[in-house]
């Protein structure tokens, strides 16, 4: 067991040593280990606080997201409904196009059934000329020298008439 138990001199050399040790390690290693764990938590902290950051401004960007969203369906809505509006307006003009443009064929319609109604006037008009010469020619052949006679013409022709009538 004398391996395991170091005699006196030995410890305390070993702790001479070790407090030397311990003294160049304070003096020059340890600042250059703080200052690195330091300049470690700074940089950890950094990127806490960067991390944060873009948490913040992914959070912001998403809420502008959202928002211009919101904005593109309202213009969205809005253009299709000027877009069925201008529809409606369209159909109501092409309506009222159609509307004129019926009237106007029925009023070249009563112009042309008047036109033709007149033209009918007119020949009927020339007809009944043509008839009353032809009346008038067979009444000049005949003998009106009598009363008798006359009467007998002028009854058969308002029988003629009543009975056209």
């Amino acid at each position: 067991m004398s391996l395991f138990t170091p005699e006196f001199g030995l410890a305390f050399w070993m702790l001479v040593v070790f407090l030397i040790l311990l003294g160049i390690l304070g003096k020059f290693a340890w600042p250059v280990i703080i200052k690195n764990m330091e300049e470690r938590a700074a940089f950890i902290d950094k990127g806490v606080e960067f991390t944060r950051e873009a948490q913040k401004d992914r959070e912001q960007a998403k809420v502008d997201a959202q928002k211009l969203l919101a904005e593109a369906q309202k213009q969205q809505l809005e253009v299709l409904q000027q877009t069925e509006r201008l529809k409606r307006e369209k159909i109501e003009e092409a309506r009222q196009e159609a509307d004129k443009e019926a009237r106007r064929v029925v009023e070249a319609a009563k112009l042309a059934v008047e036109q033709s109604k007149r033209e009918a006037e007119l020949q009927m008009r020339r007809q009944v000329g043509i008839l009353s010469l032809q009346i008038a020619e067979k009444l000049v052949r005949r003998d009106l020298s009598t009363d008798k006679a006359q009467m007998e013409i002028i009854d058969k022709l308002l029988n003629e008439l009543e009975n056209k009538e």
